[in-house]
């Protein structure tokens, strides 16, 4: 198995494409907008660099600090979302996954999706090995997931066949009919079969229930398998996690409780063993698959180990410990601890969209949102929560926010630290969030009314696909300077450099008021705007002469 980057050459390439700037003037290409004022992804009027050195807040691209290679910006496929697309007519559902996968939509390049079930998953409790010690798998099935939906339970549906694994399938069908046929498939399970577990159960109040040693083996194995008939269905997996949030949920849904030790020794001594000796030597492990702030302890535990360390790509991470940090200063810190290793955020979304407030929730009103269907302002403004938000079990590091901010600010500041991805988690949803089989409901790039096929593309969705046109798989990472002083907390720069050899520099205003800030690349300056509530893109080609 591969286990680092395999970078190097490619670095190489793009240096070859930078060349001494020897002009006076230099024109960006495209200024693209997506607002809280209604633009999306609108052109704006180009801006002109010049040599003439600028005063006031100043935010640098350092051209020569190139960085991490980009795996892209995309969102999830699970069977909620399956179930959703269900229910409207086919040919509303290709005109709904063209526009989020194909070329002239957002073209998102990598999703995530479940092994087996999970709390999006519309009955759930369903693993592909139902039989009890089928130690050889003889049993394994991947058939829950091309079971579809009957009609008679659920009368909204449309097409009885269709399911969470035709849903994959009609994706990877759009982007084999395109040039840019780039997807990239991450797949996580949520628990073992239950057999394999301490608690024989998927989940009980409490506790999810941990991965038996003497299951190591099989569990490895069960993965092998996944991979064999993924690839006889036509999908190829990308990468994997050992399992999706590894601290557990208190047995709210599906889990599996691993501590970093455990995922060490699983990984290193079954897991990447069995793939390593397999067909699909190339699948990437990223290890660990939760929050941020843990990051450092797994890294350690995980990559402390040389042959255990040698498995792991990375580590995946989510974003639920703050609706508003981003631990940069953490991305960093495991970066230079492991510069080998890489960062991709593998989950993340508006949480826990229109639940009543539990008691102990100091502010019950601000927990509940409402009025998100068909309203861009909802998305723009400070009106989700989050599972600890004036909670008992939460902090201060959850406080309400406007989703647009929440992602745009999260993919620049991250990007800009290090990491190479990041997806989104369910791509399609009901317009009441789910449907999810423990009424756990989250917002979603695009929410349907499933009774009158009335279908939402959110400003969320404008915000990713903003992202997804402009920054792209093997694109690099280049260092921007943060922001500080006055506008720090207001205004978020970060830049890539694309492989057409043109710098593309995000920028994301927060405020209710327009921003100015001098943008330096190079020795060329600009005096940039940023209207209020917005996300910025600034592409400048860098080999270009004042003869414009």
């Amino acid at each position: 198995m591969k286990t680092k980057h395999n970078r190097a050459g490619l670095l190489l390439l793009v240096l070859a494409f930078i060349t001494a700037a020897s002009c006076t003037q230099m024109k960006s290409s495209k200024v693209i907008l997506t607002s809280a004022a209604g633009d999306v992804l609108a052109e704006k009027e180009n801006i002109v660099f010049t040599t003439e050195k600028a005063s006031g807040l100043l935010v640098s691209v350092d051209l020569e600090n190139k960085r991490q290679l980009i795996d892209g910006i995309g969102s999830s496929l699970t069977e909620s979302s399956a179930y959703v697309l269900a229910c409207v007519s086919p040919e509303k559902r290709r005109e709904i996954l063209e526009e989020l996968f194909g070329e002239s939509g957002a073209n998102f390049p990598i999703t995530r999706t479940h092994i087996a079930s999970c709390d999006f998953s519309v009955e759930g409790k369903y693993t592909y090995s139902e039989v009890a010690e089928d130690m050889e798998l003889e049993h394994f099935t991947l058939d829950p997931d091309k079971e579809g939906f009957s009609k008679e339970k659920y009368p909204y549906i449309k097409d009885e066949s269709y399911d969470h694994l035709p849903l994959i399938q009609e994706v990877l069908e759009i982007k084999k009919a395109q040039a840019d046929s780039e997807f990239r498939v991450v797949a996580s399970p949520w628990t073992a079969p239950p057999w394999m577990k301490d608690n024989n159960a998927y989940f009980e109040p409490g506790y999810g229930g941990a991965l038996k040693k003497e299951n190591y083996g099989v569990f490895a194995d069960y993965f092998i398998r996944y991979f064999e008939e993924m690839k006889n269905e036509g999908i190829d997996i990308w990468g994997i996690t050992p399992v999706n949030e590894p601290f557990g949920n208190n047995g709210s849904w599906e889990s599996m409780h691993m501590s970093p030790e455990e995922q060490a020794e699983f990984v290193g001594k079954y897991l990447g063993p069995a793939i390593e000796k397999s067909e699909f030597e190339e699948i990437k492990i990223f290890g660990y698959d939760q929050n941020r702030q843990e990051m450092p302890e797994w890294a350690d535990a995980l990559y402390g180990e040389p042959e255990y360390a040698k498995y792991f790509e990375g580590l995946g991470i989510h974003w639920y410990g703050s609706t508003y940090l981003v631990f940069e200063d953490i991305l960093e810190e495991v970066h230079n601890n492991y510069p080998s290793k890489s960062i991709i955020h593998t989950e993340g979304c508006v949480d826990n969209l229109g639940l009543p407030a539990p008691d102990g929730v100091g502010d019950p009103e601000g927990w509940q949102e409402e009025g998100w269907f068909k309203d861009d302002a909802w998305w723009w403004e400070k009106n989700a929560s989050d599972w600890g938000y004036t909670a008992p079990w939460g902090s201060e590091l959850q406080t309400l926010y406007a989703p647009t901010h929440r992602y745009a600010r999260n993919i620049i500041v991250s990007i800009n630290n290090w990491m190479t991805g990041f997806i989104d988690w369910n791509v399609v949803l009901d317009s009441d969030g789910g449907p999810n089989h423990v009424g756990n409901f989250c917002g979603a790039p695009v929410m349907i009314d499933i009774e009158n096929e009335d279908v939402y593309y959110t400003p969320v969705y404008h915000v990713l696909k903003h992202f997804s046109k402009t920054i792209r798989p093997g694109d690099v990472a280049l260092k921007a300077t943060p922001v500080e002083g006055e506008y720090k907390d207001k205004l978020y720069v970060g830049a890539i450099l694309n492989q057409q050899n043109e710098v593309v520099v995000s920028m994301l205003n927060v405020t209710d008021s327009e921003i100015e800030f001098n943008l330096k690349l190079d020795n060329m300056y600009a005096k940039i705007t940023v209207p209020e509530n917005s996300l910025q893109t600034v592409i400048t080609p860098l080999n270009q002469d004042s003869s414009y």
